[in-house]
């Protein structure tokens, strides 16, 4: 993997522009540390990030030449979360760590049959689709819920 192009900078959306190339990832893939990846007009490199890392849609990988690699949110089977009280809803996918995209009028998980049923049975309305996921990073910044990790905040235990 060494004479892969490395990207071990990351610029998150709004914080880097110029012209690029582009690499699109579901929501597992996004979640990396070194990793050789394939961008979307095939050319290989290697991710070689500090530390473990969530990649939203329209951050930016920055190889060592100085190239941006956008990173882009892959189109993949989610459930589209409708109901009378979205709050609720919301409150209930969260108490289960599960990652939520907040859209408007509803809510927008990945494909998962045991919090489909859950959600139903609180009268959820549910519609399958397929669309790029990008779920809320979580009150600490970026990054997965399920950690419990929170940098430097007011947040003491």
């Amino acid at each position: 993997m060494s004479d892969l192009p490395i990207a071990q900078t990351l610029k998150r959306a709004g914080d880097w522009s110029g012209a690029g190339e582009s690499c699109t990832l579901d929501y597992e893939a996004r979640f990396l540390r070194r990793k050789r990846l394939e961008t979307d007009s095939g050319r290989p490199i290697l991710a070689d990030l500090e530390k473990t890392t969530s990649l939203d849609d329209g951050d930016a990988l920055i190889l060592a030449d100085g190239t941006p690699v956008a990173i882009r949110a892959a189109v993949e089977p989610v459930l589209f979360v409708t109901g009378d009280n979205l709050p609720r809803l919301a409150w209930h996918i969260g108490n289960r760590h599960t990652p939520c995209q907040i859209d408007g009028d509803r809510l927008v998980i990945r494909n998962d049959p045991v919090i489909r049923h859950m959600l139903e049975h609180l009268g959820a309305s549910i519609a399958e689709g397929n669309a790029p996921f990008r779920p809320e990073g979580g009150a600490y910044g970026h990054g997965r819920t399920h950690a419990h990790e929170h940098g430097a905040t007011a947040h003491a235990h």
